[in-house]
């Protein structure tokens, strides 16, 4: 660990977070810098590095050459948020990252984007567009999609998971956000706050590369003048329980949503999560899919340069 630091001496950094979501943020503008998946570990680390959720680099898209696709098809998405999760793992997308490094890139002065203008970013899971707002940012995840659509549409649930300390399964649906989540409902607080999540929650079946997972409780009632609500606590792969997750709010509240049935369709959520408060909305495109925009705050809380004695 100590050696993997060693390596980025003099690095310069800075560090943020959106609803207790935290990251280590890196400005790359020429690609000079190659982090390895022990780079990011090392800095990630909350005893021995910085500490995180994850690390985000901001980077041409251009520079990215799977992705460099993106900026030739949309040339306003100019910047690419490389984003890894705090084990070193490669991520595919991350909303609450998504729209601090909107904040990150405001603030180290690489863009200038006025209150109400909107700006694309790279991403692994697509160019995604991200609006300033007065009190933060609301970025367009784009649709929502079923993992197991066939299960799903037959019985609104798809997959089995077991939290640490349960003897049995609990059904749950698998949403993909550009990232996949497997979605469980509670019935009460209490027994949300009673999860163990220091232990990764066991999924059956589990997507290849791993999945993010939401316990989620919804309010009684459900809607209040036209917004629904849930409550969640997650636990992220690559990370583990995290305060907050963008995505896996979106989640929470598609899958809460999908169980509420065309009867009673609500197009705007507010998402509890420990770190505070995120707004999901679901807006219907021409195709009949629902974009899905996040929206919360985002901040940055300290810079520095990183030394070794």
């Amino acid at each position: 660990m100590a050696h993997a630091l060693d390596q980025l001496t003099g690095l310069s950094y800075a560090k943020g977070h959106a609803t207790g979501n935290d990251f280590v943020l890196i400005s790359d503008p020429q690609d000079q810098l190659v982090l390895q998946a022990e780079h990011v570990a090392a800095l990630a680390d909350r005893h021995f590095g910085l500490g995180g959720d994850g690390v985000i680099r901001a980077v041409p898209t251009a520079a990215v050459e799977e992705y460099a696709y993106q900026v030739e098809a949309q040339p306003d998405a100019y910047w690419f948020m490389d984003y890894r999760n705090a084990d070193g793992s490669i991520a595919e997308m991350c909303g609450n990252g998504v729209r601090l490094f909107v904040h990150f890139l405001i603030q180290e002065q690489l863009v200038d984007l006025p209150v109400g203008s909107t700006l694309q970013i790279g991403s692994r899971a697509g160019v995604k567009q991200v609006t300033r707002l007065e009190d933060g940012y609301a970025v367009n995840l784009g649709p929502w999609g079923l993992i197991h659509s066939e299960q799903a549409n037959d019985n609104a649930l798809d997959s089995l998971v077991r939290a640490h300390g349960w003897e049995q399964g609990r059904p749950a649906l698998s949403i993909t956000m550009g990232n996949p989540h497997a979605v469980v409902a509670l019935a009460e607080m209490q027994e949300l706050s009673a999860l163990d999540l220091s232990v990764a929650p066991a999924v059956d079946p589990v997507p290849e590369h791993g999945t993010n997972v939401e316990f989620v409780v919804p309010a009684e009632p459900l809607v209040s003048e036209g917004i629904g609500a849930v409550t969640m606590r997650v636990h992220e792969r690559g990370v583990g329980e995290t305060l907050s997750c963008g995505t896996g709010a979106c989640a929470a509240a598609a899958a809460v949503r999908y169980w509420a049935g065309s009867t009673t369709v609500i197009d705007d959520w507010v998402v509890n999560i420990p770190g505070g408060q995120v707004g999901v909305a679901f807006r219907k495109n021409e195709d009949g899919t629902d974009d899905v925009i996040l929206s919360g705050p985002a901040v940055l809380v300290g810079r520095g340069v990183l030394t070794r004695d």
